[in-house]
């Protein structure tokens, strides 16, 4: 079992501790800020949370045998254990854990990943890119945590302080080389990732999202921002895909282009990307259903990518993975081999296909693909890209999540009122909202852009109308929207992707957009 001196625990996590009562000569075995969690020996670490303050619970901490307490400086209960005080423990947590399970970030390579929409691609087109080079990949994202052929679904985007030290400890007890890590907004504010440094640090994109959480786009910007200038390493570089944010800062450029000349006047190296612009960039490009064909261009090479992955979003991503890999020191052709061999990702324009069909041609059925597009800028990505391939009817079937930023709901019902031929508004996640109320909000931008509502099952069989329906069960949404579609429509199901639950109230139910689709694909073939 791992153990610490408390003292020496202290030391290596280098906390301008205010106040220290008891003594530091106790052996730690493990640090929480979960009561329930205690085992003998353990550092609690009292931390007020959104709704429960970690202070109320010290008693029952030292109650199940824990060895000392770090509190809020104001804490002014007495305690039958060492008792130290501290200005900010959330922020002290994350310094804790990683000071107990000897700083992991520092035995690996770590490239932290942050941007509204691109960052789960970007993962694993790093986990090709590493093993294609030779290096062992871990992976911490919104889909699963991986490494060495062991993956287990995420909770978060960004594990909770403690968990996400002992991920990395896992991962170099494992020989892990490198880490391919997705950075949220959420986990910045938070400082969950507090004790992890980087050695490259990718910026994908930023759109309207969370303004919930954060207030305003400013706000917002600022904590992706602190990825760059608080958590790189001293050596670190920082990797910024050049035109690919859609608000506007301070000096009318847009953020980032402020990211890049921010980084280019500090301590850290910049690698831009971008197409037909940056160190790094893409020219003589092409896009279709089966994938990018593109020529990348950097100051020493030149490479033609040809790619699976469907897009000029997806470009971009490649773009700035394949920054990362400059950063890396790896060359421009294994890289762009690296990338190559990604022939998708889960829940990222994911084809859906009959049982048994491998072929990928259609056939009679239409193509189904289902994407995590949640915010108005990716849904509006991915509407294009497949305007672009010109099928026969785009077909949409989305809703948006409850209990987040309400503002953009009635913005993607303009984009998808725009871009789709056939719109069928549905439930998402509803959360604790009443569905009813979400889709009335998304329906409010459908209406400013005009688009008639009719039942859908007649916009279905009407191959020739335009319109929208309002369909509250999202099973029933799907089975409509792919069983009135046919050879050369297009049908994508959207803002779920890879979820496999449904969040309705306080219940999380099963519930997989895929699996909805296969089993109406299947229908429809046997009718064709």
């Amino acid at each position: 079992m791992r153990k610490k001196r408390l003292g020496d625990l202290l030391a290596a996590a280098e906390l301008p501790i205010v106040c220290l009562e008891g003594t530091q000569d106790v052996e730690i075995t493990g640090v929480t800020d979960d009561s329930r969690k205690i085992v003998p020996g353990m550092l609690f670490v009292a931390v007020p949370g959104a709704t429960v303050d970690g202070h109320r619970f010290i008693n029952d901490a030292v109650a199940k045998g824990c060895a000392a307490v770090l509190a809020f400086r104001g804490y002014a209960e007495k305690c039958a254990v060492p008792l130290m005080k501290i200005a900010d423990t959330g922020r002290a947590l994350g310094y804790l854990a990683a000071a107990f399970f000897d700083f992991p970030c520092r035995r690996m390579k770590m490239i932290g990943i942050t941007g509204t929409n691109g960052k789960t691609t970007c993962t694993y087109l790093l986990e090709a890119m590493i093993s294609r080079a030779g290096g062992i990949p871990g992976v911490i994202g919104t889909v699963s945590v991986r490494y060495k052929g062991y993956e287990t679904p995420a909770a978060l985007t960004t594990p909770q302080p403690v968990e996400l030290q002992q991920i990395l400890d896992q991962m170099v007890e494992a020989g892990v080389t490198h880490v391919a890590m997705e950075v949220s907004s959420h986990a910045l504010a938070q400082q969950r990732i507090n004790g992890v440094w980087f050695d490259v640090a990718l910026f994908t994109n930023i759109s309207r999202d969370h303004l919930d959480f954060h207030g305003n786009m400013e706000s917002y910007f600022a904590e992706k921002e602190r990825l760059f200038t608080s958590y790189l390493k001293g050596d670190g570089q920082g990797v910024i895909v050049l035109g690919n944010g859609e608000g506007q800062g301070q000096q009318g450029d847009d953020w980032c282009d402020r990211l890049n000349h921010g980084l280019d006047r500090g301590n850290h190296v910049c690698i831009s990307c971008g197409i037909g612009r940056g160190l790094i960039q893409a020219g003589n490009f092409s896009f279709d259903l089966q994938g990018i064909r593109a020529e990348i261009v950097t100051p020493e090479a030149r490479f033609v990518l040809e790619s699976p992955l469907v897009g000029e979003f997806n470009l971009r991503n490649l773009l700035g993975v394949i920054g990362c890999g400059m950063a890396l020191g790896y060359d421009l052709q294994s890289s762009c081999q690296g990338v190559a061999g990604v022939t998708g990702v889960p829940g990222r324009l994911e084809r859906v296909l009959p049982d048994g069909d491998t072929s990928r041609e259609g056939g009679a059925v239409a193509t189904v693909l289902v994407d995590y597009a949640h915010t108005p800028d990716a849904l509006e990505n991915v509407l294009l890209t497949l305007r672009e391939l010109k099928p026969a009817r785009l077909i949409l079937v989305f809703g948006c999540g409850g209990d987040r930023d309400r503002g953009k709901r009635p913005l993607m019902g303009g984009v998808a009122a725009r871009l789709a031929d056939v719109l069928l508004v549905t439930s998402d996640n509803p959360r604790s909202e009443p569905p009813q109320q979400i889709m009335a909000e998304i329906e409010a931008g459908i209406r400013e852009e005009k688009l008639t509502k009719a039942k859908g099952a007649q916009l279905m069989q009407a191959r020739s109308v335009k319109g929208y329906d309002v369909i509250e069960e999202r099973a029933e949404a799907i089975r409509i929207a792919i069983g009135g579609a046919g050879a050369g429509d297009v049908v994508l199901i959207s803002g779920k992707g890879h979820e496999c639950y449904q969040i309705i109230g306080s219940r999380k139910l099963f519930f997989d957009d895929r699996q909805q689709a296969r089993e109406q694909l299947n229908i429809a073939r046997q009718a064709a």
